[in-house]
């Protein structure tokens, strides 16, 4: 930054903690009328705007179109696809459920390494951390073997890699696109998206799709962006999450899905919207060489076995033959663009029509005979949600749902948006399941929220029903996943995959998670659970301050579902 735009800085710094300052102070006034709130969210967007000088994306913006790649048939990978499937597999696709981060991440290295033709990669994250420089590493030595390598990257967490990105993009043999750009590039997340708020209806459209494909013979998807909390190199928390690999036609029609998208009119060539002066390509190469290069090779320990009991798929690779389960799988992704809200819930406020994901699910869970079993980070159920597990349940189905507690959220304003809909989901029929974090729950709450120890977070999103259908996919049972975001999944009609999937969430989640239940006696709810054979019971939010509690659940009344 030159000296002339310091003082403009400085000015845009102030303005901006005093706005922030004054919406933290007329929070508890806007909690008293709705008309008020929106009056003075209203006045906060002009005021935005105005300090953003109405910034825009670039008008002009030339996309080249591109396709999958089909001509694959002689690779190393389609070879190892086809050998991995029976010869009758016919229209069945060949899953492999992806447990563990250390096995996803080597999943995803091993393809890139043996990929010849193409890797498609779409991620909401790609974080600029050790598992996303590893990444993009392999996404560079793939390009310089001659594979051509397309890389879609949502902009919200990705205008502070712009360096990173740029040294990539500068290769031969490699295109990266941003999805939606916010018209502000600098500054911090926070700073970015205040000063994007004049553009709010378009930049509230979030690519929150998963997806890794190599060769357009095997692919990866599921609820993992790349960054080290996802494959369990962070500390102190880590995500419990899942994806699945596949081989077959269901590949095919993700690719197709990744098509979409990368042409669609929302994906920018990053050279387009990347902030400040480009660098020569030549320097830019070299800055990316020096970001990657003292990194280790990933390798996943010898011999070990996943939580379903199966070895590392790049050693499976290596050997020619990776062990799938023979599946119908239907792919489902949402549309590039968002449809038009139409008349929806109770209360008549307008209410996004759901995408085709959440619409999947739900269409999924009223099929139900003898058991729904969902699994989401974040649960935010809408009334069509209600209705649906209503129907499986008063249908003779068990329905579980299990979540994280407040103790193991990292979203805690999203926790409060669920929080006022347990009692309706207790109503159903339903058993609510709440994670719990690794360490002893306290049973007497400190002031200090301290003592926790290390996190495990649920970050899998996953539904089984009747153990023969499960979906796995990016998508979050909340609305804002059915309404704003963008989200890919799969439908999956395999009885051996869904038993072992709801085997191992009964197994190795449901033990180590608080029981949700009224309390007969006392009212309101209450959370059990089991510790050295002995049964305790909580009657508040575990591992919670009352000041916590109130600030969360205070917040959460100003902030509409839809956005959660």
């Amino acid at each position: 930054m030159n000296t002339t735009d310091k003082p403009l800085a400085a000015l845009l710094a102030a303005s901006l903690a005093a706005l922030r300052l004054t919406a933290c102070r007329l929070c508890i006034l806007a909690l008293q009328h709705l008309v008020i709130s929106r009056a003075l969210c209203g006045a906060l967007m002009v005021a935005l705007s105005m300090l953003a000088g109405c910034a825009a994306l670039p008008g002009d913006v030339q996309r080249v179109a591109s396709q999958a790649r089909t001509d694959v048939g002689d690779s190393t990978l389609a070879h190892i696809a086809a050998a991995s499937l029976p010869g009758a597999a016919g229209p069945l696709s060949g899953v492999r459920l992806l447990p563990g981060g250390d096995d996803a991440f080597d999943a995803r290295i091993a393809l890139a390494a043996a990929a010849q033709h193409s890797i498609d990669a779409q991620y909401y994250v790609v974080a600029d951390d050790t598992s996303g420089r590893q990444f993009l590493r392999e996404l560079r030595d793939a390009a310089q073997r001659g594979v051509r390598v397309r890389l879609l990257v949502d902009d919200l967490y990705a205008g502070g890699e712009d360096e990173l990105l740029a040294g990539l993009a500068a290769h031969a043999n490699v295109e990266v696109r941003v999805f939606n750009p916010l018209p502000v590039r600098s500054g911090g997340l926070r700073t970015r998206v205040l000063l994007s708020l004049h553009q709010i209806g378009r930049v509230n459209r979030r690519m929150h799709n998963k997806l890794f494909i190599a060769d357009n013979s095997f692919a990866i998807t599921g609820g993992r962006n790349i960054a080290d909390e996802y494959f369990g190199r962070s500390k102190p928390a880590n995500f419990i999450d899942m994806d699945a690999l596949l081989a077959g036609p269901a590949v095919r029609e993700l690719s197709a899905s990744f098509d979409a998208f990368w042409n669609g009119p929302l994906s920018y060539p990053f050279e387009a919207i990347a902030a400040g002066d480009r660098p020569a390509p030549a320097y830019a190469r070299e800055r990316f060489a020096a970001l990657v290069r003292h990194l280790g090779r990933f390798m996943p320990a010898a011999g070990e076995r996943d939580a379903l009991g199966r070895g590392a798929v790049g050693v499976q690779l290596a050997q020619g033959r990776v062990e799938l389960v023979p599946a119908s799988v239907r792919v489902v992704a949402d549309a590039v663009v968002q449809a038009q809200p139409v008349a929806g819930d109770a209360g008549g406020d307008l209410d996004g029509t759901e995408g085709a994901v959440m619409a999947a699910n739900l269409d999924l869970f009223r099929t139900a005979r003898s058991e729904v079993l969902v699994v989401s980070p974040y649960f935010v159920p809408m009334p069509r949600m209600i209705d649906a597990l209503t129907h499986a349940s008063q249908g003779g189905a068990r329905v579980s749902v299990m979540t994280n507690s407040l103790a193991t959220t990292d979203e805690p304003l999203v926790h409060y948006g669920y929080a006022r809909h347990r009692s309706a989901i207790l109503a159903l029929g339903a058993t609510l399941y709440e994670l719990m974090p690794a360490s002893e729950p306290r049973p007497a709450e400190t002031e200090s929220g301290r003592g926790a120890g290390s996190l495990g977070r649920l970050h899998a999103k996953l539904a089984v029903i009747d153990r023969r259908w499960f979906y796995v996919g990016s998508m979050n049972m909340d609305r804002r996943s059915a309404h704003c975001n963008t989200e890919l999944g799969l439908v999956v009609d395999s009885p051996a995959l869904a038993g072992e999937l709801a085997d191992l969430i009964e197994r190795e989640r449901m033990p180590a998670s608080f029981a949700v239940s009224e309390a007969p006696e006392r009212g309101g709810l209450q959370w059990s659970f089991l510790r050295g054979g002995q049964r305790w019971v909580l009657h508040q939010e575990p591992e919670s301050t009352w000041a916590q509690r109130l600030r969360w659940s205070l917040l959460s009344l100003v902030v509409d579902e839809d956005l959660l």
